[in-house]
């Protein structure tokens, strides 16, 4: 309840969504809380509010590829089909995203999802370019490239479909089991050492995943995408990233199970609370892990090196290059010797899939034939 005796509505979790609220952006002038003013919506027949919907907006890019240079990122380009997922991801460091477009990283970021309809024909013309330098790129870095509406929109096929006529290597990460679809296009670019995929398995507890990735294919499924991959001999990964403390415990047991399903490599990252998901992770523990809410914070701030000042004032996330994937101190150490032994006694990481860059023709982007 505010000082001024206004009651306020009582946060509840929303099945099959990763936020609870509508979080105001950064970028906002206003902010408003809900609050009861007495009309019962039961008590007239009109029942609690109705579960919100996607809400599907298309959008004419200005570009398909984005370059970066961090140090702690794999990849020099990455292309996203989309803006926000649906997957609702608690986690999701791209969450904050939504706030340049003057909406939610809450709700907004999982239910207005954005679709650029001309990703295909933008990548086209960016490969076709003579002064277009070739490295592997990621498709799916801020969004999964294989959420729900992707079933019917088809853009990050249309974006295989590029890659391959340009003969562009090319590497994609998803939680869901809809890259299967794909495997007529990836098989034969995977024999060409042109594609290579990686699934992410934060934990194989079915029950957390449901309410940390709502939307996003089981955990036992996505074992079975690796292995469905795998046998149809596209190099495949597993990601098991973010570990979450004292929530994700059981890197150990993913990364056995993902092998066994025929998965080669692995990587982890901790978790990122970057501006509006460090409040949105905090509402989210308060409302599924009470009891073990601070505790989490805590160790959450111990793996990025926060000090006592800024612990303070509810600091917890350090965005400095070298350190903020995997962390720094005594507590970043311990999971990462738990990562490396782990994946040394699995045989996991002894052989890197290497990509070939050579085949790549700006002319076959194009559309045009080559001679050489």
């Amino acid at each position: 309840m505010h000082e001024d005796g206004i009651l306020t509505l009582p946060l509840q979790a929303i099945k099959g969504r990763g936020a609870a609220s509508r979080m105001v952006h950064r970028f906002a002038r206003d902010a408003r809380d809900a609050f009861d003013d007495g009309w019962d919506a039961q008590a007239d027949g009109a029942g609690p509010a109705a579960a919100p919907r996607t809400q599907v907006i298309w959008e004419d890019a200005r570009s398909a590829l984005c370059s970066n240079d961090s140090p702690d990122i794999f990849f020099e380009q990455s292309v996203n089909p989309y803006r926000g997922c649906e997957h609702g991801c608690v986690y999701c460091y791209a969450r904050p995203t939504h706030s340049y477009l003057g909406l939610s990283p809450g709700l907004d970021f999982e239910t207005r999802i954005i679709a650029k309809r001309n990703i295909a024909a933008l990548l086209r013309a960016e490969l076709a370019r003579a002064g277009h330098r070739p490295s592997v790129v990621n498709i799916g870095s801020a969004t999964d490239c294989y959420q729900p509406v992707e079933r019917e929109l088809l853009l990050t096929r249309a974006v295989i479909e590029v890659m391959r006529d340009a003969r562009h290597p090319f590497a994609l990460v998803t939680k869901s089991s809809g890259v299967e679809r794909d495997l007529d296009l990836l098989a034969p670019l995977a024999r060409e050492r042109l594609a290579m995929a990686c699934v992410t398995i934060t934990t194989l507890d079915a029950a957390l995943a449901r309410v940390l990735e709502p939307r996003a294919a089981a955990p036992h499924r996505r074992l079975r995408t690796i292995r469905t991959l795998a046998e149809a001999g596209v190099p495949v990964g597993v990601s098991v990233a973010p570990q979450i403390p004292f929530i994700t415990e059981d890197m150990e047991q993913v990364l056995a199970a993902a092998r066994d399903a025929g998965a080669t490599s692995a990587f982890y990252t901790v978790i990122r609370l970057p501006w509006e998901l460090n409040p949105l992770m905090r509402e989210w523990l308060q409302l599924h892990y009470p009891q073990r809410a601070e505790r989490v914070l805590a160790r959450i701030q111990d793996l990025h090196g926060i000090a006592e000042a800024d612990r303070r004032a509810g600091k917890a996330y350090d965005s400095r290059r070298g350190t903020r994937m995997k962390g720094t101190g005594l507590w970043a150490d311990l999971l990462r010797q738990r990562f490396e032994k782990a994946c040394a006694r699995l045989g996991l990481n002894r052989q890197r899939t290497a990509l070939d860059l050579s085949q790549y023709r700006p002319a076959l982007a194009r559309g045009q034939g080559v001679l050489f």
